[in-house]
């Protein structure tokens, strides 16, 4: 256990950065890592020991990723794609919405929640802009979405990557035990948002009839780069699908896709790695740093004993304080970085605790994770790569007006949870 000090000034730091995050006066990713040169530079971590505590699988999935579908888009396949999708919903923005919405939910299970994100964003933003209309309702309902959609396999969402590998936990695992109380919530989350967005997002008939009037085809600006595109990408989601029965980490299968794409077109490599969202990137490394800190000085071992202490280790008490804390915690932590700090504190337990019905609490990890990390604009990497994207074409989605929309619909989320792990898992 390190010293008082130490602890008092990593506890701090800590805070001081992410009260600085929510404000937005600073830029999160300049911010993050000055909070973690800072443990760097006052000893908390070595560098041996910040480079460890990099989930570098996260950040080879979102480069390997982002590098993809930046070509994609150079060869028009997203306009491609936007016209389709808007004339199926028939032009009316509410129905778009929901369609993409239940695409990305669908999608991510089946990839990641990341890149669905990577791929229905630029989607949803040409929309708006052939609309004339409000990117970011639709963009919102997309990360809600994938978040929940995510939470649902293996594969969806990095932390149960972290989760499934920490417990022994299998692709069928979590589709067993967490789609069913999945389904009602997306089906829930979709209602209110039809509530509270069907008579805001309103468009002419002129712009509308204008975007039915276009023919996805006249789109495609290189269909040699389309077609390539395409293939590596079907090949790659195979690789997402398969790669834990082939011992493959979901960041090669990635980077293996980006380096394929490369080898095929041949793109100047100067202009190919600025489609890499590279302030995204650094945020989550001085994001890792910080939570790696809080771990190395034993706070991560503290926080076990308390819960124990809290619940008397009991099955309820503690999958409960598991399941509200990930995701209250979760929401303002980033969940990957939370979620590996919640992993050694969950083994502790069950080691000091000798609870029956371990899986339970897993599950609740899980659960509190994926879906708190819908509570604000820094809960999930989904959440940060959408903003990054809305940034990058010049649309502001504030901390402030996330919060409000989203930290009432993740309660809503995790209080079917929590009924479902009560009556099913934990009594």
């Amino acid at each position: 256990m390190a010293g008082n000090a130490q602890i008092a000034f990593t506890v701090t730091v800590f805070l001081l950065t992410y009260a600085i995050i929510i404000t937005e006066k600073i830029h999160r990713t300049l911010i993050a890592l000055f909070g973690a040169s800072l443990m760097l530079v006052f000893g908390i971590l070595s560098f041996e020991m910040a480079i460890e505590a990099i989930d570098f699988n996260a950040i080879g999935l979102l480069v390997g990723m982002m590098l993809i579908v930046g070509l994609t888009r150079e060869s028009g396949v997203i306009e491609f794609i936007a016209i389709s999708v808007a004339k199926f919903g028939k032009g009316h923005p509410i129905y778009i919405m929901l369609s993409l919405s239940i695409l990305t939910a669908i999608m991510s299970a089946l990839i990641d929640n990341v890149t669905m994100i990577l791929l229905t964003v630029p989607i949803s933003i040409s929309i708006a802009r052939k609309l004339e209309i409000d990117p970011i309702p639709i963009v919102f309902s997309e990360i809600l979405l994938s978040n929940i959609g995510g939470a649902a396999t293996l594969i969806g969402d990095p932390p149960n990557l972290l989760i499934g590998s920490a417990a022994g936990f299998g692709f069928m695992d979590f589709v067993v035990n967490l789609v069913p109380v999945l389904i009602v919530i997306s089906v829930a989350t979709l209602f209110i948002l039809w509530l509270i967005f069907r008579k805001k997002m309103i468009v002419s008939d002129e712009n509308r009839q204008r975007l039915l009037s276009l023919n996805p085809r006249d789109e495609l600006r290189d269909k040699p780069l389309a077609i390539k595109s395409l293939t590596v990408m079907a090949i790659t989601i195979i690789g997402f699908i398969i790669h834990q029965y082939v011992n493959l980490e979901s960041a090669a299968v990635a980077m293996a896709g980006a380096s394929l794409l490369l080898l095929v077109t041949r793109p100047n490599p100067d202009k190919v790695f600025q489609h890499v969202e590279w302030p995204v990137i650094f945020f989550f490394i001085g994001l890792f740093v910080l939570v790696g800190s809080l771990e190395a000085i034993g706070v991560m071992e503290e926080m076990a004993h308390l819960t124990i202490a809290l619940t008397g280790g009991e099955l309820v008490g503690t999958g409960m304080s598991i399941l509200f804390v990930s995701a209250i915690a979760g929401a303002f932590l980033d969940n990957i970085p939370f979620t590996a700090t919640m992993i050694p504190l969950i083994q502790e337990i069950g080691r000091i605790g000798a609870i029956e019905g371990m899986d339970a609490l897993w599950w609740c990890l899980a659960l509190g994770a994926c879906l708190g990390g819908n509570g604000t604009v820094i809960g999930a990497s989904a959440n940060v790569t959408a903003i990054g994207l809305l940034e990058e074409e010049g649309h502001k989605f504030s901390f402030l007006r996330y919060l409000v929309m989203g930290f009432p619909l993740m309660l809503m989320s995790i209080a079917f949870a929590a009924v479902y792990m009560y009556f099913f898992y934990l009594t």
